[in-house]
């Protein structure tokens, strides 16, 4: 049945859905880099330890190449296979929302905040292998942008459990959380995981999904303020903002201004020699 109701012809072009281009691309970036990862760890079982995860003392000794080939390694086989599943499967809604510009963005994003997290979370001595980072911004983000969303997991691997999507990410930080507390030595995935949920969650609010956070709401009071604040009359502003700081210097001395005075008294000298 053609739901348009629209008679084919030979010039109608037949519906394909868009290409994944970024996501396919990804995917075959992370598949070649385990692979690669493989064969280094059959030749040297400590190469990619030593050189390529990312590790204090590499940034030390400016080993600067470790923020990129860190973001190809994954712990084992179960490791990488987890993340190419969330990758695709979540990955490909994302997207499809986002386009391909803000989607390669946030999988960057990501992984680069997962690194940063690891590297103020975890002791020196740890070193991480970085592929989870990007995966976790797109996990996060999704869950931003449909929190009400059921998808159905493996508890323990084995039993369905039917959860909405921000329960699900909630679950996911929980043991994230728990394993960078008990597991801060030798090679490791997981401190990756809250850096890069933390910049998802954020790249998802900045582009205007989800419920409005503190954060918002701070930012979106100062603007206006600020924007009073403009539009003030030099006689109002000056009664309102600047004489209650004359009392202040009065009493205490210039040296008890805050930053915030100190920009009133800026924003009424402007103000004067706007008005002269």
């Amino acid at each position: 049945m053609r739901l348009s109701g629209r008679k084919t012809s030979r010039f109608t072009r037949s519906w394909s859905p868009a290409q994944r281009v970024v996501l396919l691309g990804l995917l075959g970036l992370n598949v070649a880099g385990f692979l690669a990862q493989l064969v280094l760890s059959a030749w040297d079982a400590s190469f990619a330890h030593e050189y390529l995860g990312l590790s204090h003392r590499g940034v030390s000794q400016a080993y600067a190449w470790q923020f990129f080939t860190a973001l190809l390694l994954h712990n084992n086989v179960w490791h990488f296979a987890a993340d190419m599943l969330v990758l695709y499967f979540i990955g490909r809604d994302v997207e499809v929302i986002l386009g391909r510009r803000e989607f390669i963005f946030l999988y960057l994003f990501g992984a680069f905040a997962g690194e940063l997290g690891h590297l103020f979370l975890m002791p020196a001595d740890c070193v991480l292998f970085a592929a989870s980072g990007g995966v976790a911004a797109l996990f996060m983000a999704y869950a931003t942008i449909l929190p009400e969303l059921e998808v159905t997991t493996l508890l323990l691997f084995m039993v369905p459990l039917r959860l909405k999507m921000r329960r699900l990410a909630q679950l996911s930080i929980l043991v994230a959380g728990v394993l960078v507390i008990f597991d801060r030595s030798g090679t490791v995935g997981h401190s990756a995981f809250l850096g890069g949920a933390a910049a998802g969650w954020l790249y998802a609010h900045v582009l205007g999904f989800g419920r409005t956070s503190f954060l918002q709401r701070t930012l979106w009071r100062r603007r206006s303020e600020a924007e009073r604040l403009r539009n003030l009359p030099a006689e109002q502003f000056l009664a309102e903002q600047i004489d209650p700081v004359l009392e202040k210097i009065s009493d205490r001395g210039l040296r008890s201004l805050t930053r915030r005075e100190r920009r009133l008294l800026q924003q009424a000298r402007e103000k004067m020699l706007g008005a002269s």
